[in-house]
């Protein structure tokens, strides 16, 4: 499927590896949650969206090439780990009785908070168009800079 020799699979990333294990385990817990509790039921589907946030953009970001674009689907990924950090407040808030088991999710997604700054770290900030809402520019460059690519002339299509 990857023949191209500097594309990668985002299967073979230890992040994205330590995504789909956070999302097997969330699995897990929340086949413990009644199918009868409606507020449970939320947050059931609530922390599945989270858990599969953290391999779905990981694959995302990797088949992208564009800075802006790979760091947008860092800042997901960080808000859905984030949330999915917290959920134990709202299961315990609701009744479930094994919420002692979501200290596994939080070990693990600390794991992954390790394996994230690395992967983001080695995003190539050459790479990369201007964010004109100012969100996602590399560093030292702003939503207002002159844009190169402005200065190359395009007199439509040659048709000879």
């Amino acid at each position: 499927m990857f023949d191209d020799e500097n594309e990668i699979d985002p299967k073979d990333l230890p992040i994205y590896k330590k995504g789909w294990e956070i999302y097997e385990v969330v699995d897990e817990i929340c086949q413990l949650i009644p199918d009868d509790d409606e507020h449970l039921g939320h947050v059931k589907s609530i922390m599945l969206e989270d858990a599969m946030m953290l391999t779905v953009k990981v694959a995302g970001a990797t088949a992208g090439q564009l800075y802006d674009i790979k760091m947008e689907a860092a800042a997901i990924i960080r808000k859905a780990a984030q949330n999915l950090m917290i959920q134990n407040h709202s299961l315990e808030m609701f009744g479930f009785e094994h919420v002692e088991y979501f200290q596994i999710v939080r070990n693990l997604l600390e794991e992954y908070r390790l394996l994230f700054i690395d992967w983001v770290s080695k995003f190539d900030p050459w790479n990369y168009i201007i964010d004109r809402w100012g969100l996602f520019n590399p560093p030292g460059v702003g939503p207002f800079d002159h844009d190169p690519d402005d200065d190359i002339p395009f007199d439509g299509f040659d048709e000879r």
